[in-house]
């Protein structure tokens, strides 16, 4: 019977999280959502909301959390495919790129949030950069053999990049899609290269 409780629990936090999700849009941040429009969507009255969030703020930064730790695993498993050979970057690019355009409301909110008002907001938005960026670092420590200095200047300089990037496509039409996506990647890869020459040229210096 508590197994049964706990599920139908999960399932209403769910839909909660589907509800507000479901209400972001490009005219309609975050902010703007009231807690009982978004109950309504969830199918359960207002006072039951308690049940599963302390407030709106908390839901708020659930999203945040879930938001990147999905794209997260998404380049986790991007680069688990390509171990064997193919172009890391371009895979990563595609797949941060599939990323935003299937879930524009989460990436959206964390653009909006990452410059909002509520600091607590902002401080979330920007662990989760933090956490995308230090995977990448590892990834080119463990991987690429760089050092975790040129590594992280490599890194930084990516992420910044692809977000930009991101937001230019979750209004954009397939072919412009299309074309951000090839020129982000030509601008990885130029990233990519310049940290590689520069690690050549501090080897030979050396």
């Amino acid at each position: 019977m508590a197994g049964i409780r706990a599920a139908q629990k999960e399932k209403t936090r769910r839909a909660l999280i589907q509800a507000a999700m479901n209400q972001l849009s490009a005219e309609h941040g975050y902010a703007s959502l009231s807690l009982r429009e978004v109950a309504r969507e969830a199918g359960i009255a207002p006072t039951s909301f308690y049940r599963h969030f302390q407030n709106m703020d908390e839901l708020g930064l659930t999203l945040v959390d879930e938001g990147g730790l999905a794209l997260r695993q998404l380049l986790r498993q991007s680069r688990q495919q390509i171990a064997k050979g193919g172009s890391i970057i371009r895979a990563s690019v595609m797949t941060f790129m599939a990323f935003v355009a299937d879930h524009p409301a989460i990436f959206r909110l964390l653009l909006q949030e990452k410059s909002g008002n509520s600091r607590e907001f902002r401080l979330a938005v920007q662990r989760e950069v933090e956490h995308f960026a230090a995977e990448l670092v590892d990834y080119l420590v463990a991987e690429q053999q760089f050092s975790r200095h040129l590594a992280e200047l490599q890194a930084d300089a990516i992420v910044r990049i692809v977000f930009s990037a991101g937001a230019d496509v979750i209004d954009a039409s397939n072919d412009e899609r299309e074309c951000i996506t090839e020129r982000t990647i030509q601008q990885v890869r130029l990233v990519a290269r310049g940290a590689a020459a520069t690690r050549s040229t501090a080897t030979s210096i050396e």
